[in-house]
């Protein structure tokens, strides 16, 4: 493909700076830093068009916190302001991006998410799965990803896609803004989604274009190659692991392996069998922790709710209908106990 004309005369204007505004005050609208920004809302833009424009544009200092679900991660959060900048860069870059993007890739993209990934590796398994043929997957995953992403390897393929310099050195100073020994992406971060996708997008063009696989699907830096030869995956597994570290500086992470499909794979979120799916152990044990915080009073019924609600958009993509009645029934069942103690119809001792 040729490379895009697109510079900084396109990402900084008034009009883009609103857009982006609007998406990044959604569902934060009532938070201190965007009611700040909010209140000199027109200044503030205009302030910010003017830094990206003059090449003065410098990150604010970002909140680190950890969460736990569904992994203990590292997450750095933007001021506000800069996530309004972080969506404006995005608003004109991403689609050209994603044009290169491979079909199969599902992570972090419109229309695509984990549950459709793991029906697309269901799919693969069953168009093998024919005359009693044993079906087999290569899953992996890259060490420590998000950390490791190279620097210089990630501006390289942005410069083989955008012409613009000044362009080019507002994304550079955006990477170089986070890391240690010129590698790592800040998770938490909008274009750090689109960094990781882009560099990875390499390895979807490796297996695709050069080693030919056509049952091949990535989520992040999760991914899977399904075929009826074991020893025809171990081949292929050499030969990405030689590519992610010559061309990426990538390393495979050491539970890499590959196994018989009818043992099923666990991948998005799924353990996922040629004719049914189930969900990871640890999902019930996460709803049900969530009902015993709400008997204790830890949280509230709408917290409760919210997150069955989530819950259950995921478990409805695995046979879990027995699952998710039994756990919607004991959920009725704890609000009303104690919508009944709270009416003093029953005391806690009944």
């Amino acid at each position: 493909m040729k490379r895009s004309n697109i510079g900084i005369k396109d990402i900084a204007t008034f009009e883009n700076a609103e857009d982006a505004y609007r998406k990044a005050r959604k569902c934060k609208r009532y938070r201190e830093e965007v009611l700040r920004f909010t209140d000199n809302l027109e200044e503030e833009l205009y302030d910010l068009v003017a830094d990206l424009e003059a090449g003065t544009y410098r990150q604010g200092e970002a909140r680190r916190f950890v969460v736990y679900e569904p992994k203990k991660r590292d997450i750095y959060a933007l001021p506000f302001r800069d996530r309004v900048a972080q969506h404006m860069i995005n608003n004109k870059i991403e689609p050209i991006v994603e044009r290169r993007f491979y079909y199969h890739s599902y992570a972090c993209r419109t229309s695509k998410g984990m549950h459709k990934a793991a029906d697309y590796a269901q799919e693969c398994i069953r168009n093998l799965s024919f005359e009693g043929k044993q079906v087999y997957i290569l899953k992996a995953d890259i060490h420590k990803y998000f950390n490791s992403v190279d620097h210089e390897v990630l501006k390289q393929i942005l410069s083989g896609i955008f012409k613009d310099k000044d362009l080019l050195n507002l994304l550079y100073y955006i990477i170089d803004s986070y890391g240690e020994d010129g590698r790592g992406l800040p998770v938490g971060n909008l274009l750090s989604q689109l960094f990781a996708n882009l560099v990875l997008n390499e390895l979807d063009n490796f297996v695709k274009h050069e080693l030919k696989e056509d049952k091949y699907i990535r989520y992040m830096d999760d991914f899977a190659i399904v075929s009826n030869s074991r020893e025809h995956l171990v081949e292929v597994l050499q030969k990405i692991d030689a590519f992610l570290g010559e061309r990426l500086k990538l390393t495979l992470n050491p539970k890499t392996q590959i196994i018989n499909a009818k043992n099923g794979f666990d991948f998005c979120g799924y353990r996922i069998y040629k004719d049914y799916r189930k969900i990871r152990k640890r999902s019930p044990k996460h709803i049900r922790a969530t009902i015993k915080a709400y008997r204790s009073g830890k949280i509230t019924k709408e917290k409760l709710l919210m997150k069955y609600a989530s819950w259950e958009g995921h478990a409805k993509h695995a046979d879990t209908y027995r699952l998710r009645m039994k756990i919607k029934g004991q959920i009725e069942a704890e609000i009303k106990k104690k919508e009944l103690i709270g009416n003093d119809s029953i005391t806690p001792d009944n």
